[in-house]
C-alpha cells in the first residue's frame, strides 16, 4: 500500500517549473481576457468615439500576442503535468516566447 501511495505522489508533483509555468499560463490568459473584454468595448463604442479607430490595430495585436502566449503555456504546463518528452523544447518555446513579446513592449 505504501508504494502504491508513492507512486500516486510521484505522478501528481508539481515542481518549481510546473508551477512557474502555471502562473505564466493564468497571467498570460487574464491578460488576454482582459483585452478581449476591451475589443468587446471598443467595438460596441467605435461609432461614438472615432478617436478608438487609432488604437484598434494595436489592440489586436495584443489580443494575438497573449492568445498566443496562452496557448504556448497551456500546452506547456499539460506537457509538464504528464511529464511528456515534448517538455523540455515546449518550455524552451514558452520561454522564448515570453522574451519576444517583452521585446515587443519594451521601450
Amino acid at each position: 500500500m505504501v508504494s502504491k501511495a508513492r507512486s500516486l505522489r510521484r505522478m501528481h508533483h508539481m515542481g518549481p517549473l510546473t508551477v512557474i509555468t502555471g502562473i505564466l499560463l493564468g497571467t498570460s490568459f487574464s491578460i488576454a481576457f482582459s483585452l478581449a473584454a476591451v475589443l468587446i468595448i471598443f467595438w460596441f463604442l467605435g461609432d461614438d468615439y472615432p478617436r478608438l479607430d487609432h488604437e484598434f490595430p494595436a489592440l489586436l495585436t495584443s489580443l494575438a500576442l497573449f492568445t498566443l502566449m496562452t496557448a504556448i503555456s497551456a500546452v506547456s504546463f499539460y506537457a509538464m503535468l504528464k511529464s511528456q518528452r515534448a517538455r523540455w523544447p515546449l518550455q524552451g518555446l514558452m520561454w522564448g516566447c515570453l522574451v519576444a513579446v517583452g521585446a515587443y513592449y519594451w521601450p
